[in-house]
């Protein structure tokens, strides 16, 4: 167990500077004081010329002085005419002041009352929010209570897939496990691992073997499982899949038959000819993925819920990618034109239901020249051949597949291939009435995020209509040239100073996280990473992938991690553009639950998205950090980038949910600082 973060001191920053305006005494003479007087009277004395004249020249005489006399007393009276003046005029002054002041008092006490009661209400209102947002932070650390623990039955539980909640809104049958987020679903308290649980081994490790407790599957059920994906060796405490096994050896041959089929010479050259990317629906438990990844593929396994929790949630548990999603109702969070390949073997999708409804979404989440692999008894022609029914049904598939214009490259025991065409005129070249129809520009939606499905073809309308083999390989394609960065409407310059940008972010990080997360082979600044298995991150979730600047940070850093890149539906949608880059994603609402189960996750990474969610006010914060810590394993991390207010706030909200944080400030901003995380490996108390 990696060792607890001690919490940091935060900085106050304040300003200590104040206006200093000191009064100092005038020394002097009079004359000199009373040259310094910010207002001075001059008497100014009045006479005719004769006047001045006589006086100059000193004549006088009696009526010199009567002439003096007179002249003084009416110097006086002007100047005390003057002074009369000034009085009255500043009494006049004072009392227009005085009433002007009076009636704009009585205009706010009356007419202006609405507004200023108006602008408190809001003002209280806006701060019932925040406080909503950080509980119960203004009554201070002391009174800010940790959440509970939740009820044993929560161990496994997914909010929107939970089918005790289905069945009372009158979802049942066959939909009764697809998706619904309805009010109510996020449980604002924290789940506790099953009992027994252990930590995860660590990559690559980890790939081979997984801890039986830490799964909700029973040694029955891996046993009579009879998928070639789904097989694997059960021991006392461990489920294995070493390559030692028949299974695994089983996986290659069933690899390189697929490869063979689409004319290559193993499954290694299945890169050469652009594929990088596959959606494994019904993945068993990932092998097919598993063994793909040493060859550099990426391959993520989607799934129905099951209340077993056992494709997805032990697919997660061996690092590699999955996520809960279906398409029997509604479309997946996926755009048009998303990945090279998409693999179904014994998958349990009947794709002559619905009347191919089924495979025209596999035809919109497909590439251009992309292929679609199917292994199932029904497409083995000694079994099809057994009965009508069976001989009806791979009929209608293998018609329907010719009308959207798939080509079939081969049939070789259960195994069947098709090639999406990469010429758009194969659509428009059909006879009337063969197949479905294109859909019309206006419908013809990039990005869903869980629309019905629809009877029409999608993706012909966009630019990214590119075929897999004209698109560079990888890892030549995460680096997409301007034509490409052109069609997502940005310029090689903004990814460049992403790219730099988060080289730089992740050097940081990684020297921030490399004392604990290497605890057990101790990492010295300046000392290269120690190679796997000491490497205990492995699954990232990045809340608020962008462009997938963290992605292809790690990428470039040669870290063994796999990153989930969410979208929010809520920002400019780049999830094209991630997708685009070789990486895996999807569209997400933050204030609902994320796809998948309990404990999934090693890092979640936040930037910038608790700006967004306090802006929207949708959801609160209490409900966003319960879902991280759902989907986080025990001892996992986290990392907040965000403005420092809302940072000084999560790390309150953090001690709520019993983790243990630190604030670190970012030197380069002084708008931005960082949290920085770890979840606590807490046990179930004996009753």
């Amino acid at each position: 167990m990696s060792k607890p973060l001690h919490r940091g001191v935060r900085t106050s920053w304040g300003s200590t500077d104040s206006w200093d305006s000191p009064r100092k005494d005038v020394t002097g003479t009079e004359e000199d004081r009373n040259s310094t007087s910010p207002l001075k009277f001059n008497q100014i004395r009045i006479s005719s010329p004769d006047d001045t004249y006589s006086i100059r020249n000193g004549h006088g005489g009696e009526n010199s002085h009567i002439a003096e006399k007179y002249a003084g007393k009416n110097l006086r009276a002007r100047h005390n005419l003057a002074l009369l003046i000034i009085k009255m005029s500043l009494v006049v002054i004072v009392i227009v002041a005085l009433t002007g002041s009076f009636w704009w008092t009585l205009s706010i006490s009356t007419s202006s009352r609405g507004l200023v009661l108006h602008g408190y209400k809001h003002l209280q209102q806006q701060l019932v929010a925040d406080l909503r947002d950080i509980g119960e932070i203004s009554l201070g650390s002391t009174r800010f209570k940790e959440l509970e623990f939740c009820q044993l039955e929560f161990d496994n539980h997914v909010p929107c897939f939970n089918v005790s909640e289905n069945l009372p809104s009158g979802i049942s049958g066959a939909n009764q496990y697809d998706r619904n987020c309805g009010t109510g679903l996020m449980e604002n308290c924290l789940i506790l691992p099953p009992a027994n649980y252990r930590l995860p081994l660590r990559w690559p490790t980890g790939k081979d073997v997984i801890w039986v407790n830490n799964v909700k599957i029973t040694a029955q059920e891996v046993l009579s499982s009879g998928s070639l994906t789904k097989r694997m060796m059960v021991e006392e405490e461990q489920i294995s899949f070493r390559s030692a096994s028949l299974i695994t050896d089983g996986i290659e041959d069933y690899s390189h038959q697929i490869a063979e089929m689409i004319g290559l010479r193993n499954e290694s050259n299945l890169i050469d000819v652009g594929v990088r990317t596959i959606l494994d629906i019904g993945c068993g438990y990932g092998s097919f993925g598993a063994h793909l990844f040493s060859k550099h593929i990426l391959t993520i396994c989607i799934a129905e819920y099951e209340i077993s929790g056992s494709q997805v949630q032990l697919t997660l548990e061996r690092g590699l990618p999955a996520m809960i999603a279906s398409f029997r109702s509604k479309q997946l969070p996926y755009p048009s034109l998303s990945f090279d390949m998409l693999h179904c073997a014994r998958c349990g999708i009947d794709w002559d239901e619905k009347d191919g409804l089924f495979l025209i979404e596999v035809d919109r989440v497909l590439r251009p020249g992309g292929y679609f692999v199917w292994t199932s008894p029904l497409t083995n022609p000694q079994t099809y051949l057994r009965g009508k029914e069976s001989q009806k049904r791979w009929n209608f598939v293998r018609t329907y597949a010719e009308s959207i214009c798939w080509d079939l490259l081969g049939q070789q025991d259960d195994t069947v291939v098709w090639r999406k065409t990469s010429r758009k005129k194969c659509y428009v070249s059909r006879r009337p009435g063969a197949g479905p129809s294109l859909c019309g520009k206006g419908r013809d939606i990039d990005s869903p995020y869980y629309h019905p499905l629809e009877s029409c073809l999608r993706g012909t309308q966009t630019k990214r209509w590119i075929p897999i083999e004209q698109r560079p390989t990888w890892p030549t394609r995460v680096n997409l040239n301007s034509d490409e960065l052109a069609m997502h409407g940005l310029h090689s310059e903004v990814i460049a100073v992403d790219s730099l940008k988060w080289n730089s972010d992740l050097r940081n990080y990684w020297s921030l996280l490399s004392p604990q997360i290497f605890s057990d082979h101790p990492k010295r600044p300046g000392d290269e990473d120690p190679a796997p298995p000491y490497n205990m991150l492995r699954n990232v979730l990045d809340m608020n992938a962008r462009f997938g600047g963290l992605n292809s940070a790690l990428l470039e850093a040669g870290k063994s991690v796999w990153v989930m890149n969410v979208v929010p539906t809520t920002l400019a949608n780049y999830l094209q553009l991630i997708l685009d880059r070789g990486f895996v994603g999807v569209l997400h609402d933050w204030c609902e639950a994320f796809p998948t189960y309990p404990r999934t996750y090693d890092m979640v990474h936040v930037e910038g998205l608790l700006s967004l969610e306090t802006v929207r006010r949708k959801c609160s914060q209490l409900d966003l950090f319960t879902e991280i810590d759902r989907i986080l394993r025990p001892e996992g991390w986290i990392i907040f980038r965000d403005t420092s207010s809302l940072v000084e706030s999560a790390r309150e909200l953090s001690t709520k949910l019993k983790w243990d944080s630190r604030i670190v400030e970012i030197d380069s901003s002084n708008e931005e600082k960082l949290l920085i995380c770890q979840k606590p490996f807490s046990r179930r108390q004996a009753i």
